[in-house]
């Protein structure tokens, strides 16, 4: 059996959620599936060592300038299908054999459509009907994501399967004093911080974070903590950065851009807690990433978030900042509750694997043998 895989995002040089799912599933298959060879379709020449090199392994390297999926890879479709094409992080082509498979990540824009310009929320709507409608089974990072297709596309339930993703490989706590005073100076994190993690953009409810922070900044409690967001600039930054910038502890508020990936556990291992305030997330990979580095978890309580982290964090209304307030304080002025999340979470963290999630999207994949 000739399994194709879409790795087209896999080779980008700033890896994103959906980036790193697809490059980490992809790997997990590889190495899980020994019978099938595997097909893989990318833009750019990826690196020698993203995959584990085979003779299984194949890959097709098809450049072009625009509308690289519905024209290239729709031709390439037509002309040498695989058995099953397999797209984890983006739209069917156009093409594509009857037997092909997608996932849905998450249906955001409908929840949050103020979150997305309008061009990028029609696209969005028509890709994720598209791949709902065309594809012979869906993968769904979660069963939210599920009950969004079910609810709102009227998707069958048969046809969607939740496989949960994992974080990123690798990751291990770090203690050593002196790697974390290097990275946190290379930041300007200070030594005392909450962090956040992903896209600066309005689904994100930064604003929520930044104002409740602002507002307990100076309590003796939180005498000089900081709070550092990490991420590249997403689509109306420049709201989340003026109201960063027009607080009165705007000193004490730190954007690094999107970091080197090596230094991602020594930010994590270092902070006081991570906040996720999100509005809407079809997953949250950067929640197992937290708890993997024993960092205690603050998140919203809404979508897929509770699927993730259960019992392990400190749950709240998004649109509630007094209780972000709160979580912030407790978090801060408690040691046993921070050490008890710390250990819950890594208990957690253990029910989400790469291994898993490969091992039932393949199933999935084969369901045609």
């Amino acid at each position: 059996m000739i399994i194709g895989i879409d790795a087209s995002r896999t080779t980008s040089g700033e890896r994103t959620g959906t980036e790193q799912y697809s490059l980490h599933l992809i790997r997990a298959m590889l190495k899980l599936d020994q019978k099938s060879r595997f097909r893989l379709y990318c833009r750019d020449e990826p690196p020698v060592d993203l995959f584990e090199q085979s003779e299984r392994t194949e890959y097709r390297v098809i450049p072009f300038p625009r509308l690289w999926t519905h024209i290239r890879l729709s031709w390439e479709m037509a002309v040498n299908p695989p058995d099953v094409l397999f797209v984890p992080s983006h739209v069917l082509p156009l093409i594509h054999p009857k037997n092909s498979v997608s996932t849905v990540h998450d249906l955001g824009y409908i929840h949050y459509p103020q979150a997305h310009t309008r061009s990028s929320r029609l696209y969005l709507d028509w890709s994720t009907r598209y791949n709902a409608k065309h594809s012979r089974q869906v993968i769904a990072d979660s069963e939210a994501t599920r009950q969004d297709l079910i609810k709102l596309y009227g998707t069958e339930s048969n046809k969607i399967t939740v496989a949960y993703p994992a974080g990123q490989r690798g990751l291990v706590p770090v203690t050593d004093n002196a790697i974390l005073e290097q990275v946190q100076q290379r930041y300007g994190t200070g030594d005392r911080y909450f962090i956040y993690v992903g896209t600066l953009q309005p689904r994100k409810n930064l604003g929520t974070l930044i104002r409740a922070f602002a507002a307990i900044a100076n309590h003796d409690e939180m005498h000089s903590i900081r709070l550092v967001l990490v991420g590249r600039k997403g689509w109306l930054y420049e709201d989340i950065l003026a109201l960063a910038h027009d607080v009165k502890v705007s000193d004490r508020i730190v954007f690094t851009g999107y970091i080197d990936q090596q230094d991602l556990a020594p930010l994590l291992s270092g902070a006081l807690a991570f906040v996720m305030p999100s509005w809407y997330e079809g997953f949250g990979l950067p929640l197992l990433e937290a708890m993997t580095c024993e960092t205690p978890i603050i998140c919203s309580n809404v979508s897929s978030l509770p699927e993730v982290v259960g019992d392990a964090a400190i749950t709240f209304d998004p649109a509630d900042q007094g209780a972000l307030e709160r979580a912030l304080l407790r978090i801060t002025v408690d040691p046993a509750l921070r050490e008890n999340l710390i250990s819950q979470g890594l208990e957690r963290v253990q029910a989400f694997t790469w291994e898993s999630c490969a091992r039932t999207v393949l199933e999935v994949l084969h369901g045609n043998d």
